[in-house]
């Protein structure tokens, strides 16, 4: 399992596993997985500086699924980030000792085409020396409960895997937070407050605090 390798955050969804599964699961895995598989970012000739997809549990650079993703009822696979950062300062300084050197020479600031198409240039210099820095989530269905957990702490990330998985292999998943339960059984908010044996404050001592 993933905690294994240190991780101890993670989401958990119920996930609605299509009866058509059940044929041929680790075919069902392997093409849905594939559609969703990471590419790596494009440095020569590309302009995205973000890429992102599914690979091996074992071995990022790895988007081969059809095997090694079937442990006993788990279905073990990993969600790669990969993000190229060109650090803006470092653009404008260059840029701006470009735009006073082109004043010096030629007697005249640049236009604000001849600007932009400079700024391009350092940029772009900057992204051949660029490396790419590497995150990997790891994410674990269980087939017989469809309980699937995302070992990610960011909710904005949790979100995208989600997503990712749903597309993937065309599954409907529900939050299993206590928060979301909360809110399909439509339980206040006050029945989640901390009680007063819980926080050690009596019932009067906690209308004075409100008060």
């Amino acid at each position: 399992m993933p905690i294994r390798r240190g991780s101890v955050t993670f989401a958990r969804f119920r996930a609605e596993i299509p009866a058509k599964r059940s044929s041929d699961t680790r075919r069902w895995l392997a093409r849905g997985l594939a559609k969703g598989a990471f590419e790596p970012l494009d440095i020569e000739r590309g302009e995205d500086d973000r890429a992102a997809g599914f690979v091996s549990a074992e071995d990022p650079g790895v988007t081969d699924f059809t095997s090694g993703v079937l442990e006993g009822e788990w279905a073990l696979f990993a969600f790669r980030v990969d993000t190229l950062r060109i650090p803006s300062s470092a653009v404008r300084a260059e840029l701006d000792r470009w735009v006073a050197l082109h004043e010096k020479e030629r007697g005249r600031p640049p236009t604000k085409g001849e600007k932009a198409t400079q700024k391009d240039l350092i940029r772009h210099a900057h992204r051949q020396r660029a490396v790419p820095s590497t995150k990997v989530h790891d994410v674990s269905l269980h087939l017989a409960s469809g309980e699937l957990l995302v070992w990610a702490a960011s909710r904005k990330l949790v979100d995208e895997i989600a997503a990712a998985v749903e597309g993937a292999l065309e599954i409907k998943l529900t939050p299993s937070s206590v928060s979301a339960l909360a809110v399909r059984s439509e339980v206040s908010d006050a029945a989640l407050a901390p009680t007063a044996a819980l926080t050690g404050i009596s019932g009067k001592e906690a209308l004075h605090v409100e008060a």
